[in-house]
C-alpha cells in the first residue's frame, strides 16, 4: 500500500481518484488550489492546499508525506478557452508540471500516474478506433500543453528514473455510484452535466457546438467512459508502476462513439424529460470525432469498462438532481 500524492484532488475526477485509492487501501494525499477544485469533495485523506506552481509548498507538502507515487490530474481542460487564451494552458499544465516534476524528484518520488487526454491525437482517423500508436497531432493548446508534460516524463525518466503512466481518455461522464462525489463545475463546460441542466432548467439553454461536421447526424462524435472505471484504471496503473513496471502510454476508452445527438436522446430516456437546445457556431479546436481502441489498457493492466453510456447519464442525473453539492 502507498500514500499516493494527487494533484487537482478536489475536482471531479481526482476525487473519484481519491476514493478508489482509499478503497484499495492506498493513502490518498490530496493537494490542491481550489481554483476549480471544491473543499467539500476532499472525504477520503489528507487534504493539503496549494498551488502546483509553489515550488516550496510543493518541496513541504513532499518532505511532510513522503507519497510513493503521484497522480496528477491538476490542470486546465476547457478546449474552447485554450484555443482563446493558450498562454493560460502553457503556463498552467506544462509550467506547473514543470514544478511538480522538479519537486518529485528532489523529493525522491519516483513514480507518476498522469492524466492525459485523447487531445493529443488531433483529427486524426482510424476505422478501428485510435490506439496509442496513432500519430499525434493536437488541434489545440490544451492538448498540445498535455502532449508536452508526456515528453516531460520522458526526459525526466531518462535523467532521474522517474516511471510514469499516462492516461490518454476520451470523454469522462458520469459520477460516483454511491453519490459521495460527482461532477461539479462552475461554469459547466461538458456536455452531460451541461444536458441535464438543461432538462432540469437550472442552467441555460443547451447550445450544440455546430451540427455541419461529417458524421451520421452532423454532429461530433466522442467516446465516453464512466468517471469510475477510468479511476479504476488509474489504480491498475499505480499497482504496474509499484511492481515494476516500465513508463508507457494507455488509452482509456469504450470503443464505442456517441455523437452530441446521440447523448441527448439518451438523456431524454434516462430522465424522461425534454431536453431543448438551439444549434450554434462550431466550437474553435474541436475534432470532428475521438474514438478509443483501449487494448492495451485491457492486455497490460487487465482493465475493463463495464458501465454504458446509459448509466453514466443515470448516475450523473442522480448526482445533479442533489442540487448545490459543493459550496466551498
Amino acid at each position: 500500500m502507498a500514500t499516493v500524492l494527487v494533484t487537482g484532488g478536489a475536482g471531479y475526477i481526482g476525487s473519484h481518484a481519491c476514493k478508489a485509492l482509499a478503497r484499495a487501501g492506498h493513502v490518498p494525499v490530496c493537494y490542491d488550489g481550489l481554483v476549480t477544485g471544491w473543499r467539500d469533495a476532499v472525504r477520503f485523506g489528507p487534504f493539503e492546499e496549494g498551488r502546483l506552481q509553489d515550488r516550496d509548498r510543493l518541496d513541504a507538502v513532499i518532505a511532510a508525506h513522503r507519497p510513493g507515487a503521484v497522480m496528477h490530474f491538476a490542470a486546465l481542460s476547457d478546449v474552447g478557452e485554450a484555443s482563446r487564451d493558450p498562454a493560460r494552458y502553457w503556463e498552467n499544465n506544462v509550467g506547473g508540471s514543470l514544478t511538480l516534476l522538479e519537486a518529485m524528484a528532489a523529493g525522491g518520488v519516483r513514480h507518476m500516474v498522469f492524466s492525459s487526454t485523447c487531445a493529443v491525437y488531433g483529427d486524426a482517423a482510424a476505422a478501428a478506433g485510435l490506439d496509442e500508436a496513432t500519430p499525434t497531432g493536437p488541434l489545440n493548446a490544451y492538448g498540445a500543453s498535455k502532449l508536452a508534460v508526456e515528453h516531460m516524463l520522458r526526459d525526466f525518466g531518462m535523467a532521474h528514473g522517474l516511471t510514469h503512466v499516462a492516461f490518454r481518455y476520451f470523454n469522462v461522464a458520469g459520477a460516483d455510484p454511491d453519490g459521495e462525489v460527482g461532477e461539479h463545475h462552475r461554469p459547466e463546460t461538458h456536455l452531460i452535466p451541461r444536458i441535464l441542466e438543461a432538462a432540469s432548467a437550472r442552467g441555460e439553454g443547451l447550445t450544440v457546438n455546430g451540427d455541419d461536421y461529417p458524421t451520421r447526424d452532423g454532429t461530433c462524435i466522442r467516446d465516453y467512459v464512466h468517471v469510475s472505471d477510468l479511476v479504476d484504471a488509474h489504480v491498475k496503473g499505480l499497482d504496474y508502476l509499484l511492481a515494476g513496471g516500465a513508463s508507457t502510454v494507455f488509452n482509456l476508452g469504450t470503443r464505442d462513439g456517441a455523437s452530441v445527438r446521440e447523448v441527448i436522446a439518451a438523456a431524454r430516456t434516462v430522465t424522461g424529460l425534454d431536453i431543448p437546445l438551439t444549434v450554434g457556431p462550431r466550437r474553435p479546436g474541436d475534432a470532428v470525432a475521438l474514438v478509443s481502441a483501449s487494448d492495451r489498457a485491457r492486455e497490460v493492466l487487465g482493465w475493463e469498462p463495464v458501465r454504458d453510456l446509459s448509466e453514466m447519464i443515470a448516475t450523473a442525473w442522480a448526482w445533479h438532481q442533489k442540487g448545490e453539492v459543493y459550496r466551498a
